[in-house]
């Protein structure tokens, strides 16, 4: 991905959950930070600073969970202690069914991490996934009383395989599209009719956004595709701003079509080269959680900051686009989300009224410029998205496909 444009969004979205010590699953309570407490006696319950019970749990191959000897229900926190070598994840699951109630990752020989959780009556157990050694399963505990918080079965990579393959489909569909629509685009440019070549560009750049282009879903073909003129020397007239934007530029800023020819004709190989390679592609299963989050991250970021506009005033389409797009995503996995997210219908209902929020700004042929909202227009808008990525982001931490074995 280069380092311009689009290419930008990728590795800040990883970092968005590789920070993230630990990943909790949807609606659970926000892990604490390590905090120094040293380990603990096995077996002991202490008080923490926080005012709840601490127990310490070792994470080893052949003693994980040793040390939860006496369960209680409520709100509390393990401490789990690496003994082992190697690092590792540590699952607390429900010993029935498998459900998962918390998970760390990454913990460190000799370190310390904390998982709290709200346990009630059933049976539970940890599991440890030592790196490069079998999982190892703990002793069964029993409560007798009170109620658990939420929990979800883990999601593995075969669980991903269709919906993947469903949504890699439909990309390769919307890429055709997305190609016979830069053509039209080209055929105006070349006849010389700036007014037919606005009125193409619009159709051609939302079909393309609509197919989702997140981490690194199009590789570099992105950057030459929808790249932004950021970190250019030469800015808006460096050779290499090319693709969308670039055309968007010469269009609103009183280019001649002439000077459009080539970023056109180069922008319809691009897209007919992408969707040629991308027929031969294999979609990593495991990144489409993640897409469903990274989609409409990008959006806040890039197109309600008004970054990607090059004249036409044109974001907020190109918001809509991205709903359309994080819709395809949500449609292939709902079949995991209704089973493990308890806010999948209130996550639909949140799509419903950004896209109504949204429309509210399309007046026939013409979009309203994120300049000429009034403050109350924009920051509904901002909420409304800001308030689906939050969303978003439990989807990608429940659809992480998790190591079980």
């Amino acid at each position: 991905m280069q380092s311009t444009g689009r290419g930008l969004r990728s590795p800040r979205g990883r970092a968005v959950l590789a920070l993230a010590v630990v990943l909790v699953l949807a609606g659970a309570l926000a892990l604490g930070l390590a905090h120094g407490r040293t380990a603990r006696t096995p077996g002991t319950a202490d008080v923490g600073a926080d005012g709840l019970p601490h127990t310490t749990v070792e994470v080893s191959p052949g003693r994980c969970g040793r040390g939860w000897d006496a369960p209680e229900p409520g709100l509390q926190v393990f401490d789990l202690h690496n003994t082992f070598h190697r690092a590792a994840e540590v699952f607390l699951e429900d010993a029935a069914s498998g459900a998962v109630y918390g998970e760390v990752e990454d913990i460190g020989p000799g370190t310390t991490r904390p998982l709290t959780v709200r346990l009630g009556k059933g049976t539970y157990r940890f599991r440890c996934l030592p790196e490069d050694v079998d999982a190892a399963t703990g002793p069964t505990v029993r409560i007798d009383r009170g109620r658990s918080g939420p929990a979800a079965p883990p999601v593995t990579a075969h669980d991903l395989i269709p919906p993947a393959l469903d949504y890699q489909r439909w990309v390769a569909d919307g890429l055709d599209e997305a190609v016979a629509r830069a053509v039209r685009l080209q055929q105006a440019v070349d006849r010389g009719d700036a007014d037919a070549a606005r009125a193409a560009w619009l159709p051609a750049h939302l079909q393309y956004e609509r197919l989702g282009a997140a981490y690194d879903a199009f590789g570099d073909a992105d950057g030459v595709i929808n790249g932004t003129d950021a970190g250019l020397p030469g800015g808006v007239h460096d050779p290499d701003f090319t693709g969308f934007h670039r055309i968007e530029y010469g269009l609103w800023h009183g280019e001649s079509t002439r000077s459009l020819k080539a970023p056109a004709a180069a922008l319809v190989t691009a897209l007919t080269t992408l969707r040629d390679d991308w027929a031969q592609a294999r979609m990593d299963p495991a990144q489409l959680g993640l897409r469903a989050h990274e989609i409409l991250e990008n959006t806040v970021q890039f197109e309600l900051t008004g970054r990607t506009d090059y004249g036409s005033g044109t974001s907020l389409a190109t918001a809509r686009a991205n709903l359309d797009g994080t819709r395809a995503v949500l449609s292939r996995l709902r079949p995991l989300l209704t089973t493990r997210y308890a806010g999948h219908a209130d996550l639909q209902r949140q799509l419903d009224r950004a896209e109504h929020v949204v429309d509210g700004f399309h007046h026939g042929d013409r979009w309203t410029p994120l300049g000429r909202l009034t403050r109350a227009q924009r920051e509904k808008v901002d909420a409304v998205f800001g308030d689906l990525v939050e969303r978003l982001a439990s989807v990608a931490t429940l659809c992480d496909p998790r190591r079980v074995a």
